[in-house]
C-alpha cells in the first residue's frame, strides 16, 4: 500500500475546515430548530441562517436580501438561466453562452432550446477567452440572457468579468456568472462588475456539499425554480439547511480573510509545477490562458498518452488529480473544453487537471516530480505513435 496520500484535485471538491465542521455541529443537535418556525429554538436557527446571508452577502458585495441559498452550484446555474428564460419570453427568446461553460449551463441552454428558445454558443481561442466583440455582434433585440462563467473549472482561464457585464448593461440584458470555481479563490464584486446573478457553491471553498447561494441583483425578473413553502422570501422552497448554511458562512468567511496570502503561496507552486513539468518532460501543453487564470490551476496535455492511465497511475503512486470536470470524469469523449480551444482529441484525451488547496506543501510537489517523469514514461512506451516519434528522433 501506498504510503503517500496527495491530494492535487480541489477544483472537484475540497476538504471541509476543521473550523467549518466546529462551526456547523451545533446546528445538528443542540440548536435543531426549524428556520420558519415563531419559537426560540427556531428563532435561533434563523438568526444563523440571516448572520450566514449577511457574510455571504458581503463577501461578493452584495446586499443581504439578494443572496438566496440553495443546493449548490448546478441549481443555482439551472435556477438562474431557467428562471430568466420563463419570466422574460415575451421580451425574447434568445441567450447567449460559451463553448466551454460548465454542464449545468449547457445542459440547461439545451434543455431550453428544445422549448424553443435560441441559444448562441460564443467560441473562445486558443487560451479559452471570449471576444467580446463577438459577444456584442451576437446580441440582438431578442436577447434577454448572457450566461458565461467566472472562471473556468478544467484549464482555469479567469474571462473579462467586469467587461461582459458593461456590455450586457449597454444593451439592457441580465448577465448571470457561474462563479463556482471563482468564489473564496479571486476577489468578486458583483456590483463594479455589473453581474446581475452569481451561482456559488461551498464544496469549493473548503465548505460543505450540497449548499449553496444564488446572487440576484434586486429587481431582476425570474420565475421560480422549486416551488413549495415561502423560505427564501417566497423564491426556494424546502426547509433551509441550517448546519450547511452555517458552514458554508464559515469557510466562504476564512477563504475571503485569508485570499490574499493563501493566493500567493497557490500561485507560486502552480508556476513551479507548471514550470517543472515543462522544461523536463517533452511533449507537453499548458492549457489555459499563463497568467488569467485561477490560483492553483494547472491543466496540462501529454502527448501519447491517455488521461485515464496517467491518473490511474498517479493513483497507484497516492496521487489524486483529475482529467478535467469531475462532472464528466465517467465519460469517454475527450474534455468539450479542450476541443473548443483548438486541441486534437487524441492531445484532449492526455489531459491532466492538478488544482491545488490550502493543505498542499512543496513536499507534495517534490513528490509528484519524483514519480510523474517515469510514469510518463513508461505510458509513452506503450503508444506505437511515441515509438514512431522516437524513430525520427534517432535518424
Amino acid at each position: 500500500m501506498c504510503i503517500h496520500d496527495i491530494y492535487f484535485d480541489h477544483g472537484a471538491t475540497t476538504p471541509t475546515r476543521p473550523e467549518v465542521v466546529a462551526k456547523m455541529l451545533p446546528y445538528f443537535g443542540q440548536f435543531y430548530g426549524n428556520a420558519s418556525g415563531v419559537y426560540r429554538l427556531a428563532r435561533e436557527s434563523r438568526r444563523a441562517v440571516e448572520e450566514a446571508r449577511g457574510i455571504v452577502a458581503k463577501a461578493i458585495g452584495a446586499g443581504e436580501k439578494e443572496i438566496y441559498f440553495t443546493a449548490g452550484g448546478s441549481e443555482s446555474d439551472n435556477w438562474a438561466i431557467k428562471g430568466v428564460a420563463y419570466a422574460n419570453k415575451q421580451k425574447g427568446n434568445h441567450i447567449i453562452t460559451t463553448k466551454i461553460e460548465h454542464h449545468a449551463v449547457l445542459h440547461t441552454c439545451k434543455a431550453l432550446e428544445k422549448e424553443g428558445f435560441e441559444v448562441t454558443y460564443l467560441d473562445v481561442d486558443a487560451y479559452g477567452k471570449i471576444s467580446l466583440d463577438e459577444l456584442e455582434k451576437a446580441i440582438t433585440d431578442k436577447t434577454i440572457l448572457i450566461t458565461i462563467m467566472f472562471a473556468n473549472n478544467e484549464i482555469g482561464t479567469i474571462e473579462p468579468v467586469a467587461e461582459i457585464g458593461a456590455i450586457a448593461h449597454k444593451h439592457g440584458v441580465y448577465f448571470h456568472c457561474d462563479a463556482v470555481q471563482a468564489v473564496g479563490h479571486v476577489p468578486i464584486d458583483v456590483e463594479k462588475m455589473q453581474i446581475d446573478m452569481l451561482s456559488m457553491s461551498a464544496h469549493k471553498f473548503s465548505g460543505p456539499k450540497g449548499i449553496g447561494a444564488l446572487y440576484i441583483r434586486k429587481g431582476v425578473r425570474l420565475n421560480n425554480l422549486i416551488e413549495g413553502g415561502a423560505q427564501e422570501r417566497n423564491k426556494r422552497a424546502g426547509t433551509e439547511n441550517v448546519p450547511a448554511i452555517v458552514g458554508m458562512a464559515e469557510a466562504l468567511r476564512l477563504a475571503v480573510e485569508e485570499m490574499d496570502a493563501h493566493t500567493q503561496q497557490l500561485i507560486r507552486m502552480r508556476d513551479r509545477i507548471i514550470h517543472e513539468i515543462l522544461e523536463n518532460i517533452p511533449y507537453v501543453r499548458l492549457n489555459g490562458h499563463p497568467t488569467d487564470r485561477l490560483p492553483g490551476n494547472v491543466n496540462l496535455s501529454f502527448e501519447y498518452i491517455e488521461g485515464e492511465s496517467l491518473l490511474l497511475s498517479l493513483d497507484l503512486k497516492g496521487i489524486a488529480a483529475s482529467s478535467g470536470s469531475a462532472c464528466t470524469s465517467g465519460s469517454l469523449d475527450p474534455s468539450h473544453v479542450l476541443l473548443a480551444i483548438g486541441l486534437s482529441h487524441e492531445i484532449a484525451h492526455g489531459s491532466l487537471r492538478i488544482t491545488l488547496g490550502y493543505e498542499n506543501t512543496d513536499d507534495d510537489i517534490d513528490y509528484l516530480f519524483s514519480v510523474l517523469p517515469e510514469i510518463v514514461n513508461r505510458l509513452r512506451m506503450m503508444s506505437p505513435l511515441y515509438e514512431e516519434v522516437l524513430k525520427g528522433e534517432k535518424k
